[in-house]
């Protein structure tokens, strides 16, 4: 069939499942304890798309362009038996690509089994080098040390470069910017600096507490000179840039200060099976339900492209004060 685009002809080529709404951490700017707590009603097992579900909704995503699959959460690596979801995906005819987002907590030889599964890519989240800094910002007191033992052994295992991702909160820890930049371009891992978001309603953001990329740029150019890269492929979510010796790449995400709708090809899968066109969407069309009213692989498709061709989002572009305030869906329910 013809290329799938949007109203800005935009292409699809990137899907983004979270298979879970679950995580073991409390990270303040993405499930803050106040609003997370003990009392948290999360999703029941029997709402959450079974692998079954996920593996279908893949083949017709396949099928409209989509080569790339990242599974994110919440956490997941709290879905139980992830690695035979992997193995599933991988299998698809036409998938190239498999990533997964994880906080690294967990034990290492998950790392082996996941890559026996089939993951090709491994992105692991890490805001500080400082247990202080690191343990406040993930509010259960998960030490750094077993994070980069999951970044090291991730390496051993094959997904060398591992990218990590750091997400800077003015006041928080921007302090963290160049020891991070250092430590990783000597072990050659790809170090993101994420811009503080806006995404769902519950972690307090506001424009003052945003690092912007121009200031995180300068902030590493101060001690380690940098020159600009070209994208890998359209629609790449980081600016990059290599170090002036060359001795690595870093990467900046930008969707605050720097804007990247133009380009923006992807989708994203609910723990709940809604689809959503924007991370920062308000709300998402229902597959779930589709499949569990026996829809075929054609009925699906339908579906997905008639939401794709009416797409229209461009929310960093169009960021204010009253958008930031909408009620968006939550970063633990739709993954990164």
């Amino acid at each position: 069939m013809s290329t799938l685009v949007d109203t800005f002809a935009r292409p699809l080529h990137d899907l983004r499942i979270s298979v879970t709404d679950r995580c073991n951490f409390r990270c303040t700017y993405c499930m803050p304890k106040e609003v997370f707590g003990k009392q948290y009603q999360f999703l029941p097992q029997e709402q959450l798309l079974s692998f079954d579900e996920i593996e279908q909704l893949t083949r017709a995503f396949v099928a409209l362009g989509v080569r790339k699959v990242r599974l994110t959460g919440g956490e997941p690596l709290m879905r139980k038996d992830l690695e035979s979801l992997i193995a599933r995906l991988a299998a698809v005819p036409g998938v190239q690509d498999i990533a997964l987002t994880t906080n690294g907590s967990f034990p290492l030889e998950r790392v082996h089994s996941l890559k026996a599964a089939g993951l090709k890519r491994m992105t692991v989240s890490l805001d500080a080098l400082d247990d202080e800094t690191f343990k406040r910002m993930n509010d259960v007191d998960f030490p750094v040390e077993r994070v980069l033992e999951w970044i090291a052994e991730s390496a051993r295992a094959g997904f060398a470069p591992v990218k990590v991702n750091m997400v800077v909160k003015r006041g928080v820890n921007e302090h963290a910017i160049l020891p991070m930049a250092r430590y990783f371009r000597q072990h050659g891992h790809i170090l993101r600096l994420i811009e503080y978001m806006d995404v769902g309603h519950s972690n307090g953001w506001r424009m003052d507490d945003v690092l912007t990329a121009r200031q995180m740029v300068d902030i590493i150019q101060a001690e380690l000179p940098l020159e600009p890269l070209e994208a890998n492929y359209r629609g790449e979510v980081a600016e990059r840039y290599r170090y002036a010796d060359g001795s690595g790449e870093i990467g900046i995400i930008a969707s605050v200060s720097q804007p990247f709708c133009g380009d923006c090809s992807r989708a994203r899968i609910s723990a709940d099976g809604r689809l959503f066109t924007c991370l920062f969407a308000v709300g998402g069309a229902d597959l779930r339900g589709l499949l569990r009213r026996g829809a075929d692989n054609a009925a699906l498709q339908a579906a997905i492209a008639a939401v794709w061709q009416k797409r229209t989002d461009r929310y960093s572009e169009l960021r204010s004060a009253n958008t930031a305030a909408l009620p968006k869906v939550e970063m633990s329910y739709i993954g990164g």
